[in-house]
């Protein structure tokens, strides 16, 4: 098996997102955590390890609270980031008490992976940090920490047993979710405007044309060519998708109409104040749940191997030049694989065969979901090395009994996990001396 898959379909929870430079970040921590930090404003000690203003101000940074937000919530949000960072601290403090440890390779890796989200050589990136008011010690040392507790989430993932009488009990509570806000809904629309103080007969051609809709719907008539035909709202010439949300984001006249309701089903005509509206349900299950189908993509690719930010430099430019060949035709994809990939797929042309979401490494992903079948990337980073990718085909398979429960085991573990390590968080919490001085930034 090709080594850029993840066995536990694991992802690096690359907090990457979060230390992104674009745009640059708040300040983050101070070069240290111990005593000689203190030149920046302390507001708690977890362990005799301080959390400094700056801290705390550049994780709520992260968080986007609306326009107009009252003082006292912006107060009550920063306690509990504080309380959060506070369960962090200890939890890092345990996890190195018990011997984890992430090695360089692994941190250089995660670094080249930022460096390539926001387009940038690590060196650039390098270059940058210091307008984000970080040096390459302090980036490095806030990665660590990101990928320590990874490190303890799939510990803990890799500890739970589950039993068949759990798995079914979770998926019996997810079968007919009341709250719409546990539901995951997507609808397509045909809207018939009528407009305010309309006559009589305005009214009476408006409700005819719904009713002849959902006729000929309901007769299996492409719902998308009907909703381009007859539908006036913004959305009719994408076949009226209205896009899957939360079931509580739409109308509540539309929820109570197609709660419980299978794919495919058509619903109404239904009168809103606006109009007449007749919906298609496309999907509707809780949002534990994965979608019924799933995107498989055929792929193959290239790797040359690179350890050092030269190595990945050289690889970046000898991997340009290969695909400027391939797309010019003096040389294919697979004849190219055969001759320089370093991979164990090198033999079949590069060839990674059928994969779904998940399978390959999140950077890796992230460039193949991009390409159209038959476009080939520009040369992608990942810890593995650097790669040229080519989509040869996509389709969309049903999931079958079997693999909707495994998605179900999979997510309840994944919940156990969590579960679990805010349990571990509790108790390193207890053990440690903590100390909260403010919880203002």
């Amino acid at each position: 098996m090709n080594d850029l898959r993840f066995p536990t379909k694991r992802l690096l929870a690359v907090a990457l997102a979060a230390l992104s430079l674009l745009p640059l970040a708040a300040p983050a921590a101070p070069e240290g955590r111990g005593p000689a930090a203190s030149a920046d404003h302390i507001v708690a000690l977890v362990g005799g390890e301080p959390i400094t203003a700056s801290e705390l101000r550049a994780r709520l940074a992260r968080v986007e609270l609306p326009p107009g937000t009252p003082a006292a919530a912006r107060a009550e949000l920063a306690r509990e980031v504080l309380e959060r960072l506070i369960d962090e601290r200890a939890l890092l403090q345990s996890a190195r008490e018990q011997g984890v440890r992430i090695s360089d390779t692994e941190v250089e890796a995660a670094e080249a992976e930022v460096a390539r989200r926001n387009g940038l050589t690590v060196a650039q990136l390098h270059e940058q940090l210091p307008a984000a008011g970080l040096s390459v010690r302090a980036f490095r040392a806030n990665l660590r920490d990101e990928l320590t507790l990874q490190r303890l989430r799939e510990r803990e993932a890799a500890r739970v047993r589950l039993s068949e009488a759990e798995v079914d009990a979770w998926l019996r509570e997810r079968e007919q979710p009341a709250d719409p806000a546990q539901v995951a809904l997507e609808l397509a629309q045909v809207f018939i405007p009528v407009p305010e103080n309309a006559g009589a007969d305005v009214q009476a051609r408006a409700r005819l044309q719904a009713e002849e809709v959902a006729r000929r719907a309901r007769a299996g008539e492409d719902f998308a060519q009907l909703a381009r035909q007859w539908s006036q709202a913004p959305e009719a010439a994408q076949g009226g998708r209205l896009g899957l949300r939360r079931a509580d984001r739409y109308p509540t006249l539309f929820w109570e109409a197609v709660r419980g309701q299978p794919a495919g089903s058509i619903v109404g005509p239904l009168r809103s104040g606006a109009g007449w509206h007749v919906l298609q349900v496309l999907t509707q299950r809780h949002v534990d749940l994965p979608p019924p189908t799933v995107t498989q993509t055929e792929v193959r690719h290239i790797l040359l191997r690179a350890d050092t930010d030269a190595e990945r430099q050289a690889a970046q430019r000898r991997l340009a030049e290969l695909r400027a060949r391939i797309v010019s035709g003096q040389t294919t994809f697979e004849a190219a694989a055969r001759e320089v990939s370093q991979d164990a797929s090198a033999r079949d042309g590069g060839r990674l065969g059928w994969a779904e979401p998940g399978l390959f490494v999140p950077e890796f992903e992230e460039a193949m979901e991009a390409l159209a079948p038959g476009q080939v990337s520009a040369p992608v980073m990942t810890r593995f090395g650097v790669h040229l990718i080519e989509v040869l085909q996509r389709r969309e398979v049903a999931r079958g009994a079997r693999e909707l429960r495994e998605a179900a085991r999979s997510a309840l573990r994944q919940r156990k996990a969590e579960e679990a390590l805010e349990e571990l968080a509790r108790e390193a919490r207890a053990r440690a001396y903590v100390e909260i001085r403010e919880t203002a930034p």
